[in-house]
This record gives structure tokens, sequence and C-alpha cells, in this order.
């Protein structure tokens, strides 16, 4: 268990997604592609005070790293991976999957996961889309994926949103048939059932815009549910000292809203809540077994051909 007063027997899912301030689709308006190279890289920095934080806690967490990360800071990888982390792919470039065309997202999310294996020496099981994209228009991504290798997905937020959502999917862990007819454990995005609407609160801008208290009685509620939640945060939700960059208000606000009390907030609910890896939580709800491996591994060799 994590903290004294924790109130969970669950293990839930705690989860990183390895990103940059400037690769953020709520910023795209005042950065381009092509400029990244010549923004403040903060990123190592605010991943290694997660790992710190994560480290005093004794908790193990799934790192969801960009390949354009992992190939400017390998180094990076590899310390996530020496803390007992475990390392899954946030694709390449952090570009919504519907505004890419199959063929440019297959060579993306293959060249990310070549990056990820070569620096760890371990095989990348694990995959969640940029800004959660993959829609009722890119469900053709999780044949990708599968035909990729990867043997489970996190990239499904089933509510109502402006950028992403599948409302009325499943809320919970579960296995999934792509339209192709494979096979991907899914860890959809935690959310709340109330009257009406269904809320999405795991974790990010929701984090930080939802009074702690809110946030804790909401993933109390998923565990007394007697089921497990995922929690993702990004490492430049703990750097209030980030540059300013010009967009419009409400992108704005959702970028920059509470960053000076998110890494407090989170030093409460590592000590509030059990959390261990993404795999291991899939293992311990019997989505993720030997058998969906072994399905996967046919579906890798069969899109090593393509």
């Amino acid at each position: 268990m994590n903290g004294s007063n924790n109130s969970s027997q669950f293990h839930n899912a705690l989860t990183i997604d390895v990103e940059d301030y400037f690769q953020v689709a709520a910023l795209a308006e005042a950065v381009q592609r092509r400029d990244w190279h010549s923004m403040e890289y903060r990123v190592e920095a605010n991943t290694n005070r997660l790992l710190e934080l994560l480290d005093r806690a004794n908790t193990r967490a799934t790192f969801f790293t960009l390949g354009w990360v992992a190939e400017k800071s390998p180094q990076l990888v590899r310390d996530i991976q020496k803390a007992g982390h475990e390392v899954a792919s946030h694709g390449y470039s952090h570009q919504l999957i519907y505004n890419q065309t199959p063929d440019v997202f297959r060579e993306e999310t293959r060249r990310s996961k070549r990056i990820l294996e070569d620096i760890t020496g371990e095989r990348i099981e694990g995959y969640r889309a940029a800004s959660y994209s993959i829609t009722n228009q890119s469900r053709w991504a999780l044949d990708i994926l599968a035909e990729e290798g990867f043997v489970w997905d996190s990239s499904i937020f089933p509510v109502h949103h402006d950028r992403y959502g599948i409302p009325g999917t499943q809320r919970w862990p579960h296995r999934l048939t792509t339209d192709k007819g494979y096979e991907l454990a899914e860890f959809p995005l935690s959310t709340l059932k109330l009257p009406g609407y269904t809320l999405p609160i795991a974790g990010g801008g929701y984090f930080r815009l939802f009074p702690y208290w809110f946030s804790r009685w909401g993933f109390g509620s998923i565990n007394r549910q007697g089921q497990p939640f995922v929690f993702y945060l990004h490492p430049w939700e703990i750097d209030p000292g980030q540059p300013r960059l010009d967009v419009k208000w409400f992108s704005r606000f959702r970028h920059y809203n509470n960053l000076d009390v998110c890494e407090q907030r989170l030093t409460k609910l590592l000590d509030h809540f059990n959390f261990t890896t993404m795999s291991e939580v899939l293992r311990s709800q019997g989505v993720l077994d030997s058998a969906t491996e072994s399905k996967l591994s046919v579906a890798e060799a069969s899109g090593a051909e393509l």
C-alpha cells in the first residue's frame, strides 16, 4: 500500500503521458510542429520530478512516452525503466489520429514503438493515443495497433467532448474486438455516471479543474463499485513556471488552470489510493492474460508483412 491513510484495497492504474508543454493540442494554435526544436525543453526536469515523487511514495506507474521525446532523451526513458516503471507508447508526434491517414498513423506508430524498444530492450505492449483521439471516426487505428504488435490500449474516453470520446462505450477494463477481428485489452479513461450525463474524471485538466475533495470522492466511488480507475497526468502539469503562450482564452484555461496546486494534489492522491502499472491492473482484472498476448503475437506477425 502507498500510504498509511490509504482508503482503498484496489490497485488502480497510475499513468504519465510523457510530452512537453508545447506539444499539447490546446497550444497547437501557437506552436507549429516545425518549431518544437526551438522551444524551451522542460520535459526531462519535470519527468524527473515525478520519478522522485513516485519513488518517495513507493509507487510504480506506466509512462506513455512520446517517440519524439524518447528520440531526443533516450536516457530519460532508461531512467523510467530503471526506476521500475512500465514504458508504453504515446505515438511519435502527438498528432490527432483522425487528422492522419492510416498510412501515416501506421508509420508513426511503428517508428515510436521501435524507438522505445531499442532504448529499453523490451517489447512495448501498451499504447495511448494523443489527446485520446481514437474515436468512431478513427476506429481503424485499433486494427493498426493490433497489427503492429500492441497488446493493450488506453485511448478511449467514453464521453462527449469536442476533441475526443466514444460516448456509450464500456466504462470498465475489457477486451474489445477490432473491425478486422483482432482482440485488444482496453482500459477506458475513468468516468462517473451521473443522472443523464457521463462525467470525465480520469485526471489531467479535470484533476486541476475539480476541487481535490471531489476527485477523491469520485475515484473512491469507482473503487466502491468494485472497479479500478485509471489516473493520468502530464509532466508539464506540475510545472507552473513553464512559458505562457499566447492562445485563446479557453485553450489558456484548459492548459494553465491550477498548475500551481497539481503536484500537491498528486501527493495527496498517492497517499489516499493504491496504484500500480496499467499492465498489472489489467492482469488483475483478468482482461490481459497469456491468451490475449498470444493472439496479438499472431497479429504482430501478420502486421510485419504489411
